[in-house]
């Protein structure tokens, strides 16, 4: 069975806050990942979360903040990260570059 590819993977710091975007490119969609993309983008400070958007085996894609766990629709990878940003932004000040 084929790998999964490693597209993007940055960490960022801002002060006492950090990010992590990783993206994986997968073989193939699947019934958790239709767009064939595995994910984990994370911003968060001291160990806490602030938000984090992922897509884990048997929860589809997601988000959560500090309201909880949302439901996100994914329309493109594009989209993905500049929704991203926008709530790192909202949420901490922090525009990520």
């Amino acid at each position: 069975m084929p790998r999964a590819i490693k597209i993007l993977d940055r960490r960022l710091r801002h002060g006492d806050l950090m990010a992590q975007l990783v993206i994986w490119q997968l073989a193939g969609a699947t019934a958790d990942r239709p767009h064939g993309l595995k994910y984990r983008l994370w911003c968060g400070r001291a160990g806490l979360t602030v938000v984090r958007y992922d897509n884990e085996t048997g929860k589809g894609d997601h988000r959560h903040d500090a309201s909880g766990e949302q439901p996100y629709v994914f329309l493109s990878a594009e989209q993905l990260l500049d929704d991203f940003a926008s709530d790192v932004e909202r949420l901490t000040g922090w525009r990520l570059e």
